[in-house]
């Protein structure tokens, strides 16, 4: 079941799907690595061979293209520059 492309690039779709209707950029990273992982064994890239193999090496790969995916579009769109605040003194302190 791990080693069917299709299931995996369903659940990606289905986790971006999920990504509009719940608020924050939580399953963006998910969806991506599902859908990278349904690519590459769809396209039979190579490593696609190994990663059929077993289906734990199929999760390897997605826990780590979803990360990399995550870290890459927080790096992009994430946090900005004076968006948050940090405050060291407090105003009741005098």
């Amino acid at each position: 079941m791990l080693a069917i492309w299709w299931v995996w690039v369903a659940a990606g779709l289905a986790l971006a799907i999920l990504e509009v209707v719940v608020p924050g950029y939580i399953f963006v990273g998910f969806a991506l690595g599902a859908v990278l992982t349904g690519a590459t064994i769809g396209l039979g890239l190579p490593g696609s061979g190994w990663m059929i193999a077993q289906p734990l090496n199929t999760l390897l790969v997605f826990a780590l293209l979803s990360l990399a995916c995550w870290l890459i579009l927080r790096r992009l769109v994430g946090l900005r520059r004076g968006q948050s605040r940090r405050i060291t003194r407090d105003i009741n302190e005098d």
